[in-house]
């Protein structure tokens, strides 16, 4: 199965994130910070990562980035509960970063894993 990074700097949505991920049987790696997700990033294992956009060491606009610098084709989706600005203004910043797909928190973890399975082009039972 594909592998997804969850880069996530709240434990309860990480883990509750990668707990969904992989009873749908995706490969799950964890960060919580985005510092970590890009010294950790395994370009042959992760076709996709969901990662927050405010978050401590480096945010996820930043982690969007690098990893798109080092893997082209890597999938995005980029969520978000708010900051100073509020969600819409980092979201929208993701998108034209490149994000494939933006949620505001709280968000559908079913409506999630759908667009997960449609970006990695999973065909549904």
């Amino acid at each position: 199965m594909p592998g997804i990074l969850i880069v996530e700097d709240n434990r309860e949505l990480r883990e509750m994130l990668k707990e969904s991920l992989t009873r749908k049987r995706f490969t799950v790696q964890e960060a919580d910070n985005g510092k970590d997700a890009i010294i950790h990033f395994k370009p042959g294992v992760t076709d996709l990562v969901v990662t927050d956009l405010i978050m401590p060491e480096e945010d996820g606009l930043k982690v969007i980035m690098t990893l798109r610098e080092i893997k082209p084709s890597i999938k995005v989706i980029a969520i978000s509960g708010g900051g100073k600005a509020g969600p819409a203004s980092y979201l929208n910043m993701a998108k034209a970063l490149g994000a494939d797909a933006i949620y505001y928190k709280p968000f559908s973890v079913n409506e999630m894993i759908g667009k997960i399975e449609e970006l990695l082009e999973i065909e549904q039972p």
